[in-house]
């Protein structure tokens, strides 16, 4: 991977080059970053630099031997290590090593996975992923031996977290101490989660998560969607590139026109027949889509209290959805604000339990117009 197919985060990518330019590469280091954020492409990137032949200014040559190796995942001094577990492919002595070519397809695809994600692509059938005390013994078995065509060997652990006290540490000495020309790249989402004396022989490196323009350049750039909708996304994501990218696949409907146009008709009086027909139309759209619209709700409720005490400096939505924020906050103090999120989220949550939609959705239509009117 190159720093130049992520988007956004300049200031770490500076910082990581600058630490190859001038040697002071650390031997163990933890990426960390929430969810969705661009830890892993990050070391990936990193790590192509630093044994790129042909290094440029900015970023690896992307064309040299090393490059195209890194690139692809199959140079043999880049070693993984990731949560997994046994599997009717793998049925028992479950090691990383033995999922490569999972792992080599989902990265590649999408460097912004998360542990689901790779619990469905291995067939995990919801078992506890974990990195395991054998696996870290193999560890210390891969990194014995000299590199053996690039300067660094380099080992990306993928969330230390999901390693318990045993596995942990069996590999603080060689941390510690590693072979020479031996870099740890540890990668984390819930650094708490991982015991302390793996964090105190890291450096740390703090990942922010992404912003909404990063995230709608990356879906208008790779996935060719239109502006408005990335912008749309991005701003549900809430800075989680993986879960834009989730979203761009089950979202067909425009979720704005969709909140604004039942609002408008759960605000007119005697209007009962028109959400009984809105309570009708958002039984077809299918589970996750509800869950979506309800998200984007919620969203629009937080964005119109703080339009209401900060006005616009601070919200992250589009000329026409602020327009109806507007509009929105005449309607509603912070009473009616703080009680309608308490509706959505109830709603949201009778969703994901299987709620008969339409009868949710009428109730719901019902309770915000008795709201709004009060």
């Amino acid at each position: 991977m190159l720093f130049s197919q992520i988007p956004g985060v300049e200031e770490t990518k500076r910082t990581l080059i600058n630490s190859v330019k001038n040697s002071h590469i650390a031997h163990a280091q933890l990426f960390q970053g929430r969810e969705g954020s661009a830890n892993l492409a990050l070391a990936l990137a990193y790590a192509t630099y630093i044994n790129c032949g042909n290094k440029e200014e900015n970023d690896a040559c992307g064309e040299c031997p090393s490059c195209y190796k890194f690139n692809k995942l199959i140079h043999p001094d880049l070693h993984f290590v990731f949560p997994i577990s046994t599997t009717k492919e793998v049925p028992k002595d479950a090691l990383s090593n033995l999922f490569m070519k999972h792992w080599r397809s989902i990265v590649i695809e999408n460097p912004y996975l998360n542990l689901n994600n790779w619990g469905d692509t291995i067939g995990s059938e919801n078992k506890q992923l974990n990195i395991s005390v054998d696996e870290s013994r193999n560890i210390l078995k891969s990194l014995v031996l000299k590199s053996f065509e690039a300067e660094y060997k380099i080992l990306i652990l993928w969330l230390p977290e999901m390693m318990n006290a045993s596995s942990a540490n069996a590999i603080l000495k060689v941390l510690e101490e590693p072979p020479s020309k031996t870099i740890f790249l540890l990668v984390s989402n819930n650094p708490d989660k991982i015991i302390t004396t793996i964090l105190s022989r890291t450096q740390l490196i703090t990942i922010r998560s992404f912003t909404d323009e990063e995230i709608k350049k990356n879906l208008t750039a790779k996935y060719s969607l239109d502006e408005k909708r990335a912008g749309q996304l991005a701003y549900l994501a809430e800075g989680n590139m993986n879960e834009a990218i989730r979203l761009k696949d089950e979202i067909q409907e425009d979720n704005h026109q969709l909140f604004r146009d039942w609002m408008r008709s759960c605000y007119k009086k005697n209007n009962i027949p028109e959400m009984v027909g809105w309570s009708e139309s958002f039984q077809k759209i299918g589970r996750e889509a509800q869950k979506h619209l309800l998200q984007y709700g919620l969203n629009t409720i937080r964005e119109t209290f703080l339009f209401k005490h900060t006005g616009t400096e601070i919200l992250r939505m589009q000329e026409d959805e602020l327009k109806f924020v507007e509009g929105f906050s005449k309607v509603l103090d912070d009473l009616k604000i703080e009680q309608i999120s308490r509706q959505l989220n109830e709603a949201y949550y009778h969703i994901e339990r299987n709620a008969n939609a339409k009868i949710l959705f009428l109730d719901l239509s019902l309770n915000i117009s008795s709201l709004m009117k009060k």
